[in-house]
């Protein structure tokens, strides 16, 4: 079932967040990964929104979501975001039908 992951992201330090996103394309196909989303100004509509970067990401299961972020390359890349941003990321589960 298709899942996806989303992140808010604070970035402080955009030089070596741009270290990060050099890489991220690569590794991010070899998982079948999708770029449904990447938005520093969405639309609030309800409540807050003090984070610089959301961004949507689409996989055919969780279980490639899962090997993507615990991956050897993606965790030796996530080291440059985590220099430079703080984040939630969190994983969904799409559903069989619509609800």
């Amino acid at each position: 079932m298709t899942s996806y992951v989303t992140a808010q992201i604070n970035i402080q330090d955009r030089e070596k967040y741009a270290l990060y996103e050099q890489g991220f394309m690569e590794i991010f196909a070899r998982y079948e990964g999708k770029m449904l989303a990447v938005d520093e100004a969405p639309a609030v509509w309800e409540g807050q929104w003090s984070y610089t970067r959301t961004v949507l990401i689409e996989f055919p299961s969780a279980q490639a979501a899962k090997a993507w972020y615990n991956s050897p390359e993606y965790q030796q890349l996530a080291t440059h975001r985590w220099a430079a941003s703080n984040a939630n990321i969190v994983l969904l589960e799409g559903v069989a039908a619509p609800i």
